[in-house]
């Protein structure tokens, strides 16, 4: 018996495949769960409708994914830090302050689970991600880490020197 599979079913295959099953099989155990349909003419044509709607949505996607890459590959992004005299930073730049920054610099919101650095960010200066969009589809982010902690603060103006009291 023919039937279209609408879940992942371990040893028969993903969703949307079409596979030959016994027909107690099919009947007792995969379509009263949900996990098949039968194989018959609407449920082929609907999946198929179902397939080219899939691929359309799949193609918009991969396209805002290259435009998203290349927006990323060419404005690098400033972090600010607090750092210790030789370099150092008071902890470290995570993913979720590198999305926060795509987010605010370059108005990119990205899930923080998609930006991989290849080892902590624990000095100060310019460093690389690398962010996973949709498949194979991938953006080098440039990150430029500076310090806050030193900046210099304007001089103040010095106080007028007191003038010395003088009783006569």
């Amino acid at each position: 018996m023919k039937i279209i599979l609408q879940e992942e079913v371990v040893g028969l295959g993903e969703p949307g495949k079409i596979v030959d099953v016994a027909p107690g099989y099919a009947r007792n155990f995969l379509i009263p769960r949900k996990l098949a349909v039968y194989a018959v003419a609407g449920n082929v044509r609907e999946l198929e409708h179902h397939k080219r709607r899939l691929e359309r949505k799949r193609e918009r996607l991969q396209t805002a994914a290259m435009s998203t890459a290349g927006r990323v590959n060419a404005q690098p992004i400033t972090i600010d830090a607090h750092a210790g005299p030789n370099g150092k930073l008071y902890g470290s730049v995570t993913g979720i302050d590198i999305a926060d920054a795509l987010k605010n610099q370059l108005d990119i919101l990205v899930d923080r689970r998609k930006i991989h650095l290849r080892e902590p960010i624990h000095t100060l200066g310019t460093h690389t991600a690398e962010l996973h969009l949709m498949g194979d589809t991938r953006a080098t982010i440039t990150i430029n880490v500076v310090d806050t902690s030193h900046q210099q603060a304007a001089p103040a103006a010095a106080p007028a020197p007191a003038e010395a009291a003088t009783e006569e």
